[in-house]
């Protein structure tokens, strides 16, 4: 397996940080408390862990 390429990676990674900050933008524009957020993201992170468990 090949690396990816590092303009990629840092494409990637500024991908990623703008679609968190747009989903805090949005979430704050609709007036979702922040905690509300949190603890939906974290049960999101839970359920996907336990889909993608591999026993």
């Amino acid at each position: 397996m090949e690396p990816i390429p590092l303009p990629h990676f840092l494409l990637l990674i500024c991908a990623v940080i703008l679609a968190a900050g747009v989903t805090l933008w949005m979430a704050a524009k609709a007036g979702v408390p922040l905690a509300a957020l949190a603890i939906a993201l974290l049960c999101a992170a839970a359920l996907v862990r336990l889909i993608a468990r591999v026993e």
